[in-house]
């Protein structure tokens, strides 16, 4: 279940970070205008969430990498891109795998061996 909270962070994260400059995704947007763009959002989504915990960029970034992609089934190479790395490497430490993902994709893969 996504929370308000997360749907708020990723209807800011679209709005912010896939800016698309002449129809190629801008993978340096968000180091250019991160500090400019992110403190309002960044203020609103503790204030849905009742977080004390001084929000920032970088958490902003990993929270999405988790909770909003990674979580609901995106492949770590979008995330990449999204993200604007250049090597999976980097993203690979931003995107902590939950225990629970991978028991999920675990169901899945045995439910594909059982219908083969």
């Amino acid at each position: 279940m996504i929370s308000k909270v997360m749907l708020t962070m990723e209807s800011r994260i679209h709005g912010d970070m896939y800016v698309r400059f002449g129809g190629g995704l801008a993978e340096t947007y968000h180091r250019k205008v991160a500090k400019r763009c992110w403190p309002s959002p960044l203020k609103e989504v503790a204030d849905l969430s009742a977080v004390e915990k001084h929000l920032t960029f970088k958490v902003a970034r990993v929270a999405f990498a988790t909770t909003v992609t990674m979580a609901n089934g995106i492949p770590i190479e979008s995330v990449s891109k999204m993200l604007g790395h250049t090597s999976i490497k980097t993203t690979q430490i931003y995107a902590k795998i939950m225990d629970n993902k991978v028991g999920e994709d675990m169901e899945v893969l045995k439910n594909k061996s059982e219908a083969a």
